[in-house]
C-alpha cells in the first residue's frame, strides 16, 4: 500500500506541478550561474547510494555532488535559494526520486555517506526502509539551518546534538511505522510549511522536556 501510494502521489504530483517546476527551473538558471538542479550522493535503503535531486539553492562548489556536507554553511545560498529552502520548494524534484523508488514520501531523511558512518549500528536499523521526503526529524528540526548557523562549531552541534536526536526519531519511526502514521506525518509537514507558527507536536514536546 505504501509503495502504491508513493507511485500515485509522485506521478500525479509531477504531472500537475510540471508548470511550477518549469518556472522554478527557469528562475534558478537565470538568477545565478549553473543549471537548475543539484544532485548529491545520499545513502538509501540497504545502504545503496543514490543521487538525490533538488533545485539548486547555492552557488556551485566543486565536489559537493560527491556528498560533502558543510554544516552551517549558508554563505553560498542565493537570494532565490533562501526562498526555496524556507518554503521547501527546493525539495520538489525529489518526487522523481520517489517515483523511481529511491525514496518514499515518508521515511528517515537520507544522509550523505560520511554521516552514516557515525553511529553505524543505529543506521543499520534505520536503513531497512526507503528514505523519505519528510519524517519526524525533519519536522522537529525545521530550523536546522538557523541552529547550525548560530553555533560556534556547527559540525560538532550536528554530530553531538542534532544527529543523535534525528537517529532516535528515525529508529522510533522504523519500529512503529504505519500507513496511517505516514499520512499524519504528511499532514503535519504541510501544516508546518504553510503555518510555521503551528503549535507543538509530540516530537516538539518531547524535545522541550530534554
Amino acid at each position: 500500500m505504501k509503495r502504491c501510494f508513493d507511485l500515485l502521489v509522485s506521478s500525479v504530483g509531477l504531472l500537475f506541478l510540471s508548470p511550477l517546476l518549469l518556472v522554478l527551473a527557469l528562475l534558478v538558471t537565470t538568477t545565478s550561474p549553473g543549471g537548475p538542479f543539484f544532485s548529491q550522493t545520499r545513502i538509501g535503503r540497504d545502504r545503496r547510494p543514490f543521487k538525490i535531486l533538488k533545485f539548486r539553492s547555492m552557488t556551485i562548489k566543486a565536489g559537493s555532488e560527491l556528498g560533502g556536507f558543510d554544516a552551517g554553511d549558508s554563505a553560498r545560498i542565493t537570494s532565490l535559494g533562501r526562498f526555496l529552502r524556507r518554503t521547501k520548494l527546493d525539495e520538489l524534484p525529489q518526487l522523481w526520486n520517489v517515483l523511481v523508488g529511491d525514496m518514499s514520501l515518508v521515511g528517515p531523511r537520507p544522509e550523505v555517506p560520511e554521516w552514516t558512518l557515525v553511529h553505524p549500528e543505529r543506521w543499520e536499523r534505520i536503513l531497512v526502509v526507503r528514505p523519505g521526503l519528510t519524517d519526524p526529524g525533519s519536522i522537529l528540526f525545521r530550523d536546522e539551518e538557523r541552529l547550525l548557523a548560530e553555533s560556534e562549531d556547527p559540525e560538532r552541534t550536528y554530530r553531538e546534538e542534532i544527529l543523535p536526536r534525528k537517529l532516535e526519531l528515525a529508529e522510533e519511526y522504523v519500529a512503529h511505522r504505519t500507513f496511517s502514521g505516514d499520512l499524519a506525518i504528511l499532514v503535519l509537514t504541510a501544516r508546518k510549511i504553510l503555518k510555521p507558527g503551528t503549535g507543538t507536536n509530540r516530537w516538539d514536546a518531547r524535545e522541550s522536556d530534554r
